[in-house]
């Protein structure tokens, strides 16, 4: 072989070597890059999951507090309901008392 056609493969040896390892780190660069964008985007997914998850308990909290509420009114409109129907039966209840302490 001439001396031309070793500098030749030699060149192109060297060539290649440089091509190879340029495309190991743009190979390496990429993975790397795509494993920050993986991260990057798990931590917005978590981020936004907590944040629909405070939103999904405020409403919750709020159906609560509300359901409380009308609970509590249904309460006091059946405690005053009761009130009124004793105090009508109020008298006849007393006389009924004091007819049966007068006949003993």
């Amino acid at each position: 072989m001439s001396l031309e056609a070793i500098e030749k493969v030699t060149q192109v040896e060297a060539e290649n070597k440089e091509r190879k390892a340029a495309a190991e780190a743009e190979a390496q660069r990429i993975v790397a890059d795509a494993e920050r964008e993986g991260l990057a985007l798990l931590q917005q997914a978590r981020t936004s999951a907590a944040e629909s998850g405070k939103e999904l308990l405020r409403q919750a909290e709020a159906k609560a507090a509300e359901r409380s509420a009308e609970i509590g009114r249904t309460a006091q409109a059946e405690a005053a309901a009761l009130r009124e129907t004793a105090g009508q039966h109020l008298e006849e209840a007393a006389e009924f008392i004091v007819g049966r302490v007068v006949k003993h």
